[in-house]
């Protein structure tokens, strides 16, 4: 860490020390002196304070200074507006999102005074029927069994998990803090492409071991799959379903690299990379090209792991695309056994502005989209559904319960939970709060312990504030919401139910060729196993690919 950085986050703490000696100095000329002495050495001793506890990173990194961000949260509801919030519909999360993930993971009471802060009386508002007799759900069995025909090792996965998050692009406490969290309260943490690190290896939580394009963990040194060194990391206790990563909701369709100076010893051995050279994740994969060879590579890794579920993980682009693998799956037999849709809408790390904007599809219709089509082709009853995309709330989830999901996972929502302030200075090092940085210092600030029981305190509360809505809605098991659930206004102020926006089309209607008013069919007609290239494609035409 360099000698300026230190200087911007500690001149405050410095100066009021500074002041203190200096007004100790002036008490032999004079006996005014006392009142400075008084004012700067009560500072100085609520700066030694900051850098010492243990629940507040960034009183930690910016002692004395960090005092401001609370001054302006206590007086928040008189300056939103104009101080704090700023235009909501440009925000990622509106502070009163985070709030809510605050006083979740602090188990705080999350109830509020004068009514909802959302205009109800806007177009597109959207809202959960309730029931005139409500239900107790007195189980609360948040669990679901991932696990198809051919796997021979099924996971019951919590209803909530913590998303694909690497080391690297988070620190180590941060990464320590995520999986203690899901340990304690029993529910899975996905590792990101950057694979396992002793991070998550030191606290023993669930993992869903995510592989990516650069096939960290289980790589030759030119970057193809190594066979023999997944199966050896796959047959750890700790690894309980592995994900194919084929685009991430972030920046689907788009590589990375981590420059060689970011990468530290810990982060090359995780991913089984060297030291000194630029650390690249292919757009593509090179370990399968077409729609059968992706599902041959499912069944190479549910053999490898010892028959462990297997599935991907996708933003859906090309709908086409999509088909072009769930005929892949209904002609060689072969299925995942799970898979995750992300919306173009999730997404924790810094990615290119039009791929953060405007590239893939959004979750809602993903999702829809994912379910619908694993129906018409006969094969949903096999295959579990997870969600990810800024499912923070009960609401969020159940909504993406009620459009096909099993489960849901959240990257923020977990982040907000050990301290994210949503500083936005994740890819220059300097996260203010310790979450994602490799800077040791900086990382210090989070303190695991502390940290970890907010986790579990955030996952607990939302789950329960999840069964809470259900019972609310007359149903006792948080998983059953349906589209018909949920109302919403249109632009023109009409009241359109959720089944009519969003409808769960017949069973086995395309591999029966059965007509539909969504445009299903003929995609899935032009969809084709061994290519992702249409089957009526003419020569150098590109317009028809979709």
């Amino acid at each position: 860490m360099s000698g300026l950085d230190n200087l911007n986050r500690f001149w405050a703490f410095g100066s009021v020390g500074f002041l203190t000696l200096v007004s100790l100095a002036f008490l032999a000329l004079t006996g005014w002196a006392w009142i400075a002495v008084v004012i700067f050495g009560a500072l100085t001793v609520v700066g030694i304070y900051d850098v010492t506890q243990k629940s507040h990173a960034i009183l930690r990194n910016y002692p004395v200074l960090g005092h401001m961000r609370f001054i302006f949260e206590g007086i928040r509801p008189e300056i939103r507006q104009y101080l704090i919030e700023g235009d909501q519909e440009e925000e990622p999360f509106s502070r009163e999102d985070r709030t809510i993930v605050y006083q979740r993971a602090k188990n705080q009471e999350a109830a509020r005074p004068f009514g909802t802060k959302h205009n109800v009386y806007g177009a597109r508002y959207m809202w959960l029927t309730h029931s005139i007799n409500p239900v107790d759900p007195k189980t609360r069995r948040y669990r679901v069994k991932v696990g198809g025909p051919d796997c021979t090792k099924p996971y019951d996965i919590s209803l909530y998990n913590i998303s694909a998050m690497s080391f690297g692009s988070l620190s180590g406490n941060a990464i320590r803090a995520l999986n203690r969290g899901a340990k304690m309260a029993g529910f899975a943490h996905d590792t990101g492409e950057g694979s396992i690190s002793v991070h998550h290896r030191e606290e023993g939580g669930d993992l869903i071991w995510e592989i990516g394009s650069g096939y960290f963990g289980c790589r030759h040194e030119d970057g193809t799959f190594n066979p023999e060194m997944f199966a050896e990391r796959a047959a750890s206790d700790q690894v309980k379903m592995i994900e194919i990563k084929l685009s991430q909701g972030a920046k689907p369709g788009h590589g990375g690299v981590l420059p060689a100076a970011k990468i530290t010893r810990e982060i090359a051995e995780a991913r089984g990379i060297p030291m000194g050279q630029d650390c690249v994740s292919p757009a593509a994969h090179s370990a399968f090209s077409t729609p059968l060879e992706l599902c041959h590579f499912i069944g190479r890794l549910r053999e490898l792991s010892g028959g462990k579920p297997v599935g991907f993980k996708l933003c859906i682009g090309h709908r086409r695309e999509f088909m072009c693998i769930v005929k892949a799956m209904l002609e060689t037999g072969i299925a995942p056994d799970f898979i995750v849709v992300d919306g173009k809408e999730g997404g924790t790390g810094a990615a290119p502005l039009e791929f953060a904007n405007h590239i893939g599809m959004p979750l809602v219709e993903g999702l829809n989209f994912v379910h619908n089509t694993l129906r018409g082709a006969g094969l949903r009853h096999h295959i579990r559904i997870g969600a990810a995309g800024k499912l923070i709330h009960a609401f969020d989830i159940a909504r993406a319960f009620s459009l096909g999901a099993d489960w849901a996972n959240s990257g923020r929502g977990f982040m907000f939970a050990i301290g994210c302030i949503q500083a936005q200075a994740c890819h220059t090092n300097k996260c203010p709060t310790g979450v994602a940085t490799q800077d040791p210092l900086r990382a210090r600030a989070l303190v695991v312990e502390d940290k970890a029981e907010r986790v579990a305190n955030f996952h607990r509360n939302t789950l329960n504030a999840l069964s809470d809505i259900a019972g609310a809605a007359g149903l006792s098991d948080p998983t059953a919401f349906l589209p018909n659930h949920f109302l919403q206004r249109d632009s023109t102020g009409t009241m359109v139910p959720g089944n009519e926006v969003h409808p769960y089309l017949p069973i086995g209607f395309l591999v029966e060729g059965e007509e539909d008013e969504f445009g299903y069919l003929e995609r899935w007609n032009r969809a084709r196993s061994d290519s992702f290239t249409p089957v009526d494609l003419p020569d150098g035409d590109t317009k028809h690919l979709m």
